[in-house]
């Protein structure tokens, strides 16, 4: 059986934890096939809050360490989708 993860990060206030969200998936920048971000309110203005979303690659024992790192940041919410086929 293959698997395959996609992690959802609400991040409460981009301001405060962006640098250390950056620096988490900076470490693991290996397995993040693909990072998609919003934060917009409009054309105008950003959003304090932002939604990121990460497809990843490689073992479920690394998914496991970045997702634990991530859930260790406060104002960070980390969700969880797995496909198994």
């Amino acid at each position: 059986m293959t698997e395959t993860r996609i992690l959802g990060l609400l991040i409460s206030d981009r301001i405060k934890e962006a640098g250390r969200t950056q620096v988490v998936l900076s470490r693991h920048a290996r397995i993040i096939r693909s990072r998609l971000g919003f934060h917009e309110v409009s054309e105008a203005k950003c959003s304090r809050a932002g939604i990121m979303v990460l497809h990843l690659t490689g073992s479920p024992d690394e998914w496991d360490a970045l997702e634990t790192e991530l859930s260790g940041i406060g104002g960070l919410q980390v969700q969880r989708i797995s496909f198994t086929y």
